[in-house]
């Protein structure tokens, strides 16, 4: 029989190949942008997103175990799906359109989407909720991170 965390995980890994949709002409433009000088952790930045979302594929089976296939729990289940798009689609958007503008809106969307989530997980599981921290920590100095780069590179706004 195949387990919820099987399935979850297959779900969060799936989403998570869509950045290999980023073209090297695209990423070209993005190793040109100048970095703020505190910006010295961007090589660890795929192993955090990485714990990010392992964190948060875990938060959604203990809410699947709680009450499985019950029409909050698919809600909530879309609601997970939905954070990572927005959160994967993060950097492909942004190199695409080469505008750190998008990458900010996205930022800020899946910031206030996992705030949301981690409010509506909270009276199902404590751990689930706990489990959502790493994304609500990281979330948001990844958006700060592009606004400064903004300010740093405003012609690529």
């Amino acid at each position: 029989m195949i387990q919820s965390w099987m399935v979850i995980g297959a779900v969060t890994f799936a989403i998570a190949v869509g950045t290999f949709f980023i073209t090297p002409r695209d990423v070209k433009w993005f190793a040109q942008l100048t970095r703020p000088r505190w910006l010295v952790f961007e090589p660890l930045i795929p192993l955090i997103w990485t714990v990010v979302f392992v964190c948060g594929a875990a938060s959604a089976n203990i809410v699947w175990q709680k009450n499985p296939g019950s029409l909050i729990t698919w809600l909530l289940m879309g609601s997970f799906v939905l954070l990572e798009i927005i959160t994967i689609s993060y950097i492909p958007a942004m190199l695409r359109w080469r505008s750190l503008r998008i990458g900010e809106i996205l930022g800020s969307v899946g910031v206030i989407l996992g705030v949301l989530l981690t409010l509506s997980v909270l009276p199902i599981s404590k751990l689930a909720a706990l489990l959502l921290l790493p994304y609500l920590a990281w979330s948001p100095v990844g958006t700060y991170t592009t606004e400064e780069l903004i300010q740093l590179n405003p012609k690529d706004a």
